[in-house]
């Protein structure tokens, strides 16, 4: 009941039918109450592509200026010199072959990204059914196939995160904490907002970017007006 309250007064604080500046937008969000634990505030995002075609597939990575309020848990499958370099960047696991059993046999998942030098994909690649569906399968397009391990690395703990549209043709990313800094959150939302515009398909016709919401775990969407955006595109 409390976190029905605390719907329904958000949705006092702004008009559903306007769409608003990313920065007032972003204060709005702000001036609710508080929950239980730290929400995490997402940007959706509804673009003018078939995803169905492959030409129209928006799919990348950003690195979010301003981190994602935790560290996530890395995974490097390397050997020699490159799981040397992976440790020393801060990789949480490190390992070849012994690693890729234990995911198998035993259904280890302690990790929430998975980056793999080329050299190892023949081994990673016996895991597309588990990682696969977890959508962290490393992938050369996604900086995760890489010998550069250590870059990699420092991205991942520095925030990078993944984008990728929906068969609805929705773009869905965290980007932050509701205790974040509004000016932090609006950094991060207009990161991600530049990245996806820069991706935008050369088959992909009339309006691109449709419609875009902001909200947080168990709050609203407030609209965010498209065009006030435009200039990036």
């Amino acid at each position: 009941m409390s976190a029905s309250k605390r719907y329904r007064a958000a949705v006092e604080q702004f008009d559903r039918e306007r769409a608003y500046g990313l920065e007032e937008a972003v204060g709005i969000l702000k001036e609710w109450q508080d929950g239980k634990f730290d929400e995490s505030v997402d940007l959706a995002i509804k673009l003018g592509v078939d995803p169905k075609h492959s030409d129209q597939m928006v799919r990348g990575a950003v690195v979010m200026p301003h981190g994602l309020g935790k560290t996530n848990r890395i995974l490097v499958f390397a050997k020699g010199e490159k799981e040397k370099e992976a440790r020393e960047a801060g990789a949480d696991h490190v390992g070849a072959d012994e690693l890729a059993k234990r995911i198998q046999d035993e259904g280890w998942l302690d990790f929430e990204r998975v980056i793999a030098t080329p050299d190892m994909m023949s081994v990673v690649g016996r895991l597309g059914k588990i990682l696969g569906p977890r959508g962290i399968m490393p992938n050369p397009k996604l900086g995760t196939v890489t010998m550069d391990v250590g870059n990699a690395v420092r991205e991942q703990k520095a925030g990078k995160v993944e984008y990728r549209v929906d068969k609805a043709g929705i773009v869905h990313v965290a980007i932050g904490k509701k205790s974040f800094d509004a000016e932090k959150l609006v950094g991060n939302a207009a990161a991600l907002i530049d990245v996806v515009i820069k991706a935008k398909p050369a088959t992909a016709k009339g309006i691109y970017l449709k419609n875009i919401s902001i909200s947080t775990t168990m709050g609203p969407g407030i609209r965010i007006d498209p065009s006030s955006l435009q200039a990036a595109a």
